[in-house]
């Protein structure tokens, strides 16, 4: 282990972090094996859809859920196929990494692929609000060429965010696993060091708390909407947004907030123990299922599913809930049409004259 004095940035760990190689290797190779075809599979239906509805008040909707998903599928990708590699070389990396730059490519990817899909995330979920609560202002001013640049400042963000330490001269290292490449996680000696770990916890746990606030305004509005209209078409839409907006926060939720807590803790403690390491483990493969639930959340989780998932409630509880017998064929289509009725003032002035005729012989 003397020779780790040749790899001064990345600074090898003194504490060690057993893993089973057999059973580590296999994780990972099925990790990004169902990634890959689940975000393949989305990317195929989303692009079928393009096809289908080149409809303008869904086409900021498809590009975004575009992102998210080929954002997803590159991450497994590349990190996963850097992490297998690792397990693979069993974990020799004064071997593999002499110039230290798998070590930053590794570090790179890990940072960028983790906060550029929670952030897409959070600007679809501010998109989805104001599609419902505002629907005349985004078919006016959501246009394909603002997504494609809020995109395009959405991924240079998080591309400085992760080339920020290498900017600073400050290399990733590898963590006590010995499996990947982070920002430093022990022995953290001054405020930098801190700073890169409260920057990526307090900018992810910011992007789900956004999530978590527009996805709550949505589901409220969606819910006033349903009550209020009497609009029959409207209703199996409603059930279906409020699902997967309800998917979308716990999936979310679940799956990040360890591991974005878990360097909050450490970089406000500035410490780090045998626990945290088989915790950031843990918090790092829970992230891990956010990238593969992603697909299946915004995309896959649509009326035909959830259709069947009523029909089993139904037939297991025995309780007519909510009538399903009409189906939209655009979901977003028949979002914003109910909420542009609703709130439309043209619309108020046709129901006032409607009364005045009634009562006026």
């Amino acid at each position: 282990m003397n020779g780790s004095e040749s790899l001064p940035l990345t600074g090898i760990s003194n504490v060690t972090c057993p893993t089973e190689k057999k059973i580590s290797v296999f994780f990972s190779v099925i990790f990004m094996t169902v990634g890959i075809l689940s975000n393949s599979l989305a990317i195929a239906i989303l692009m079928k859809a393009y096809q289908r509805f080149r409809q303008k008040s869904k086409a900021s909707f498809l590009l975004f859920a575009s992102s998210l998903v080929i954002t997803d599928l590159l991450g497994h990708l590349i990190a996963g196929t850097i992490a297998v590699f690792v397990y693979v070389s069993d974990k020799d990396w004064i071997r593999f990494n002499q110039s230290n730059v798998l070590c930053s490519v590794f570090g790179i990817c890990m940072v960028f692929f983790g906060l550029c899909p929670l952030f897409l995330g959070s600007v679809m979920a501010v998109e989805r609000c104001i599609g419902v609560t505002k629907p005349i202002f985004h078919s006016t001013k959501m246009t394909s060429n603002h997504v494609k640049m809020i995109l395009t400042m959405v991924c240079f963000f998080a591309i400085f965010i992760a080339l920020l330490p290498i900017l600073r001269l400050r290399a990733y290292q590898i963590q006590a696993s010995r499996t990947w490449c982070f920002y430093k996680t022990e022995r953290i000696e001054d405020w930098e060091d801190r700073f890169y770990l409260l920057l990526f916890s307090c900018l992810g746990l910011l992007a789900l708390v956004i999530s978590f606030l527009c996805n709550a305004v949505t589901g409220i509005t969606l819910l006033r909407v349903k009550f209020k209209s009497q609009h029959r078409q409207g209703r199996s839409h409603h059930f279906e947004m409020i699902i997967q907006l309800l998917a979308i926060m716990c999936v979310s939720c679940i799956c990040w907030s360890p591991f974005l807590v878990t360097m909050a803790n450490i970089g406000i403690s500035e410490n780090s123990s045998w626990e945290s390491c088989e915790t950031i483990l843990f918090g790092l493969r829970m992230a891990t299922w956010n990238q593969i639930l992603d697909p299946w959340v915004y995309i896959l989780l649509r009326k035909a599913v959830l259709k069947k998932l009523y029909e089993i409630a139904r037939r297991c509880c025995g309780v007519h809930l909510i009538n399903l017998h009409t189906w939209e064929l655009s979901s977003i289509k028949n979002s914003l049409k109910v909420a542009a009725i609703s709130d439309s003032p043209i619309n108020s002035k046709l129901t006032n004259q409607q009364l005045l005729n009634t009562t006026v012989p």
